[in-house]
């Protein structure tokens, strides 16, 4: 049975813990993504992700950071920082602004909406978002 959780975006500490990730493996029965044919792929269990801390996965060739924020939330990020390209998100800071759930770049400080990719202090730069669910207890991220 298929249960969703709440979704947003994170990194990587430990490479064997997230080997499937590392190969973008999609669910075996195919389903796509809502948006643009997209397929989902899992990655890891929600409970490998410890709370408001990082890790990043490669997922279908993209680095993606993940993050668990919570019990109910999780959120996939692109790896990269939007004002320098350098893979670090996954090292930033979480944090909040009002309900909105944030990471601060590790780099330059600036700070991303980990459900949208807005940043609040610049708005020339935008952190890519990807769609996340949890089915059986396992993170599954939509490329």
């Amino acid at each position: 049975m298929d249960t969703l959780m709440e979704t947003q975006s994170a990194p990587h500490r430990d490479a064997a813990r997230f080997a499937p990730a590392l190969h973008g493996t999609p669910l075996p029965h195919g389903v796509p993504a809502p948006h643009g044919g997209a397929t989902w792929h899992r990655v890891c269990r929600v409970a490998e992700l410890d709370d408001s801390w990082g890790e990043a996965a490669l997922v279908g060739g993209r680095q993606v950071a993940l993050f668990r924020v919570g019990e109910r939330s999780v959120f996939a990020v692109s790896h990269a920082d939007p004002a320098t390209r350098a893979n670090v998100m996954a090292r930033g800071i979480v944090g909040s602004r009002g309900n909105t759930h944030t990471i601060a770049s590790p780099l330059h400080k600036e700070v991303y909406s980990l459900a949208t990719g807005e940043c609040f202090g610049n708005p020339e730069l935008h952190l890519g978002t990807y769609q996340v669910r949890v089915v059986d207890g396992a993170v599954e991220v939509a490329l």
